[in-house]
């Protein structure tokens, strides 16, 4: 009788394939970023703080000459005298419609110069080659002549402004519509645009980068001009103010011009660029 003896062979079961690769447990370095990084609050102070502090330091040292660079504290003191006296405030409000009589001329004559410019051939012929020889003749040169054709009066200080505001913006609004890409030109005709929705939709959003560029250097300019007008042949302003101080050799009052000045040009530039973020929030740039 034949025993068959039957073997039962127990499989184990399949072992987990260990991965391909296996994760790298050192901490990885994280790449540093290119951009500037988050914008701080009120960081554009930063810089004319510092050099009040340093102002007010190299005086409480003694470095500075009190005749020629008085303390701060000293500019404060003659400035609020100057205002309790309403002297101050008459010149402030003088050279305020000054400039902004200059400032909106300018405005208007260079948006409306750098559209006829740059949507027309015709008005590029006729425009362009005009406003930079005037940009390449001093325009504080033409003061004397500006004082024959409009006398001594505030016309022709308004005049001057104006011209000191209107070139740079012509100049960047105009390279801003002659960078819009032919493309979105190409494109406005293929949907059937009509020429005022063509402005509208490709033109204005195109050209306003250029335009806030020159907006904000045309303010800068009427400040400049402004302090130079005043003193020829003024009764008041800001200017007739320091151009008197400096007959006395009053220099707490020419500085406090100088302070009025810087503040009102970095109040208004700094509106500027608020409106320009404002207008502009769908770009993203490095300053966002």
């Amino acid at each position: 009788m034949t025993t068959t003896t039957t073997t039962t062979v127990t499989t184990a079961p399949p072992e987990k394939h260990a991965p391909a690769a296996v994760a790298d447990e050192r901490p990885r370095t994280r790449r540093r970023g290119l951009a500037p990084g988050r914008r701080l609050p009120a960081a554009r102070l930063t810089g004319p703080l510092l050099l009040l502090v340093l102002w007010a330091a190299a005086s409480a040292a003694g470095r500075l000459d009190p005749g020629a660079v008085p303390a701060p504290w000293t500019v404060l003191e003659t400035g609020a005298r100057l205002w309790t006296d309403g002297t101050l405030t008459d010149d402030i409000l003088t050279s305020l419609q000054r400039a902004g009589s200059g400032f909106a001329i300018g405005l208007t004559a260079g948006v409306l110069l750098a559209l006829a410019s740059g949507l027309t051939r015709t008005g590029e012929a006729l425009i362009d080659g005009t406003v930079n020889l005037n940009r390449a003749i001093p325009t504080l040169g033409l003061i004397p002549l500006f004082i024959l054709w409009l006398g001594i009066g505030e016309t022709f200080k308004i005049a001057i402004i104006a011209i000191v505001v209107y070139i740079p913006i012509y100049l960047n609004t105009h390279a801003a519509l002659s960078g819009i890409d032919h493309r979105f030109v190409e494109l406005a005709e293929v949907q059937g645009l009509s020429k005022l929705a063509f402005i509208r939709e490709i033109v204005v959003p195109g050209a306003l980068p250029g335009f806030f560029v020159g907006l904000r250097l045309g303010v800068t300019g009427s400040w400049l001009g402004l302090v130079v007008l005043e003193q020829i042949n003024a009764t008041s302003g800001l200017g007739y103010l320091m151009f008197q101080a400096q007959n006395y050799g009053q220099s707490d009052v020419i500085l406090v011009g100088l302070v009025v000045y810087g503040v009102f040009g970095l109040i208004s530039d700094s509106v500027v660029r608020l409106i320009e973020r404002r207008v502009l929030s769908w770009r993203r740039t490095l300053s966002n």
